[in-house]
């Protein structure tokens, strides 16, 4: 089952490999929820996919939930793999490489 942005106050439960979306090439992304409070998007990466350096206007969390990658993050390399937690505060440098198909939470 593919989603659809969930906007209201009901809760919503889902299991996110089953979401994750690889038949682009490049990067997909998808509004799981959002609200006044945030937003939730998983973020798919199709194997070779690189994004260059950039920045966010806002503090952002990335879980991994599927692949393996490397984020380049303030000069540092993180090598990320299911499970790994980031937390970036706003106007953080940071690029990512994905190594296979890479599936990550973002908010």
């Amino acid at each position: 089952m593919k989603m659809t942005t969930h906007t209201h106050s009901a809760p919503l439960t889902l299991q996110l490999r089953d979401q994750a979306d690889y038949t682009k090439s490049g990067v997909s992304r998808t509004s799981l929820v959002k609200d006044e409070q945030g937003q939730f998007s998983l973020v798919c990466l199709s194997a070779g996919t690189h994004l260059p350096e950039h920045t966010a206007s806002r503090n952002v969390t990335v879980t991994v939930i599927e692949g393996r990658g490397i984020l380049n993050l303030d000069g540092r390399e993180v090598a990320l793999e299911p499970g790994v937690f980031v937390y970036m505060p706003a106007h953080t440098p940071h690029a990512l490489q994905a190594l296979e198909n890479l599936a990550f939470l973002h908010t």
